[in-house]
């Protein structure tokens, strides 16, 4: 059996934070958050690393991000471009940006061939996360049986401005029934609250579990994939900031019964950078996580 692969999406430079993130460090030793997911992909089982990125900039992360895992883990390239499109289509002359996380992982549809985990690079998920996405992935699994790790909503958000984040409702034997993605989320006393405009304001405990893109799946998705994206660009083309999330395609996989989802509930505390404001409280997050023995001071 092939040892998992973890898929990395980074092809995005993150607009609002101002900057190649992916690149930015913050643990003691100049780590990136991404050095975090893969040093706990390594202990976790994984044998291989396949970025998601953008062909212009290739060279800068070869040189200063593939590079570092030379010798612990195989690693490779995938490439999304917003013209990587089915047979008959083109892009619209109005779109500017990539077409979303489905469409992100469906760029690897030619080099992932074992089962393997979709993150973001951007995101810190923890070592219990990915132990435990690690462990499904490595166990026996059925055709189109998927997980997908739920973070406390509480333990995800910012201080600095609303999140996007999959409220995830849950059936009683664990499996994932639905996922609604909520885009304006933010924290209120005694609670989250969701404000998107021209809609009413749902409010939430805080306690809901969320999906913060740390999927277990096997190579089979791309098949899915591949045949449900004509379909969403017939609907969505026009729409110059319709995105195909991986959450959609999932949610409609569980409620024609063609796959089973897992949720594999962690107490991880997600970090992330989403505003630049966001940087010092996960350098300071990681720091306390080095004293306290769960990482080494020098990951590669």
């Amino acid at each position: 059996m092939k040892k998992p692969t973890l898929l990395v999406l980074a092809a995005g430079m993150g607009s609002r934070y101002g900057g190649l993130k992916q690149l930015d460090p913050v643990g003691p030793s100049g780590e990136t958050i991404l050095d975090y997911s893969v040093f706990d992909a390594v202990r976790a089982g994984f044998g291989r690393v396949v970025f998601v990125i953008r062909k212009d900039f290739e060279e800068v992360f070869r040189r200063h991000v593939g590079s570092k895992y030379a010798g612990h883990l195989e690693v490779d390239y995938a490439f999304q471009s917003i013209d990587d499109l089915p047979d008959g289509f083109t892009r619209p002359e109005e779109r500017a940006k990539p077409w979303g996380t489905a469409h992100a992982i469906r760029a690897a549809r030619g080099v992932v061939d074992a089962p393997f985990a979709a993150i973001n690079a951007d995101d810190f998920y923890g070592r219990d996360a990915m132990a435990r996405v690690g462990a499904f992935l490595q166990g026996d699994r059925a055709p189109m049986q998927f997980a997908m790790v739920g973070y406390l909503l509480e333990r995800t958000l910012s201080d600095f401005g609303s999140v996007a984040r999959g409220i995830c409702s849950v059936t009683p034997d664990g499996r994932l029934a639905d996922v609604e993605e909520m885009t304006k989320l933010v924290r209120v006393p005694g609670g989250v609250e969701n404000r998107e405009d021209g809609k009413p304001v749902v409010s939430l405990t805080g306690r809901e579990r969320v999906s913060m893109n740390l999927w277990g799946f096997g190579p089979e998705l791309f098949d899915a994939l591949e045949a449900r994206f004509p379909a969403w660009l017939k609907a969505n083309a026009a729409n110059p900031k319709a995105e195909w999330y991986i959450p959609f395609v999932v949610n409609e996989l569980v409620r024609e019964r063609k796959a089973e989802v897992s949720l594999l509930p962690t107490e991880s505390v997600w970090f992330g950078v989403t505003y630049r404001e966001d940087k010092p409280f996960v350098v300071e997050s990681i720091r306390k996580l080095v004293e306290a023995g769960e990482y080494p001071e020098h990951l590669f």
